[in-house]
């Protein structure tokens, strides 16, 4: 069904707002964790690598939505369908599940940092980023198989992956409640969970000065929040259809909000890695947009160096420093 004037024009505003605001953001990112990869390669700042990658591989195949959002309909070649209807979603999950190792890597840092220590290779980062791409694009290649599933129908033939017959709700139905479970659900309460400790333990620890606890809970907030606003309407969609057997109405609003993940993720890098931190404060003085680092110190913050030995090394607060 094609959308109103109304939801068209929402849909290409927040589609515009995310490639213009996402492309430049993560490139930025993407550019100081190379430097930091170069330099010294770490657990964090392979997994923010990682995702990084994904959110650019989102934007590369967003425009692919605008065009057919803007014409209506699928315009181009049939074969580009399932391949950008793979990436869009494959994406989406990848985020998820990186985001989740992200706080898990976290919590063991902090929870067990002798133990972790021990086993904190980079090479099993590299491993499992290698899994979690194999597992959301495994899962999502489900386009391949609704698309060249469907009965001879002209309207099939105007739109991408939509409109589904009664035969390939049969199919989505159980599958998408998979999905949501096994890459929404699972990664959210394990997110959760590390994320809960990880605090708990900043938070109990004195050695810790109060900025440095303040940033980690800014890491948590987004993270937390990119999970809520962006992920969870669109996984919800999934148990409401499974219950209904059929795409609910307002599926496409909740997958509207999951774009939004390309805007926010930067801001979780800035948390998360303070080669990143570097990398944005070089660049807005360099735009003119403050002066000095000294002044970009002041607004932002700068901070405090510990002249006690600690509890809990900054390194496990924030992993990918230089």
């Amino acid at each position: 069904m094609s959308p109103s004037p109304a939801q068209k024009n929402m849909h290409l505003a927040i589609y515009f707002i995310t490639i213009l605001t996402g492309f430049p953001t993560n490139l930025l990112a993407l550019h100081a964790l190379i430097r930091k990869l170069r330099n010294k390669a770490t657990p964090n700042a392979i997994l923010l690598f990682n995702l990084t990658i994904s959110d650019l591989s989102f934007l590369t195949f967003l425009p692919f939505k605008v065009a057919e959002i803007y014409q209506g309909q699928w315009k181009m070649p049939s074969f580009l369908c399932p391949l950008s209807g793979l990436f869009y979603f494959s994406t989406i999950y990848s985020s998820t599940l990186f985001l989740t190792a992200v706080s898990v890597e976290r919590f063991l840092g902090v929870a067990y940092p002798l133990k972790y220590k021990l086993y904190r290779n980079p090479s099993y980062a590299a491993a499992i980023s290698g899994f979690l791409w194999v597992c959301s694009f495994a899962h999502c290649s489900i386009v391949y198989v609704t698309e060249y599933n469907h009965d001879a129908n002209t309207s099939m033939r105007i739109v991408c992956y939509d409109n589904f017959t009664e035969k390939q709700m049969e199919v989505l139905g159980p599958f998408r409640l998979e999905l949501g479970i096994v890459l929404f659900c699972f990664p959210f309460l394990i997110t959760c969970f590390c994320y809960c400790s990880f605090i708990r333990i900043l938070v109990s620890s004195p050695h810790i000065h109060r900025e440095k606890k303040q940033r980690a809970i800014g890491l948590v907030i987004t993270t937390l929040s990119v999970f809520a606003i962006c992920f969870a309407p669109y996984n919800a969609s999934h148990l409401v259809g499974f219950v209904q057997r059929k795409n609910v109405a307002w599926r496409d609003e909740a997958l509207l909000l999951s774009t939004l993940n390309a805007c926010l993720d930067p801001i979780i890098f800035y948390f998360s890695s303070t080669a990143v931190q570097h990398s944005c404060r070089s660049c807005l003085v360099k735009l003119g947009l403050c002066k000095t680092h000294s002044t970009l110190q002041k607004i932002i913050g700068k901070p405090h160096m510990k002249t006690s030995p600690p509890d809990i090394s900054d390194s496990q607060i924030h992993s990918s420093k230089f």
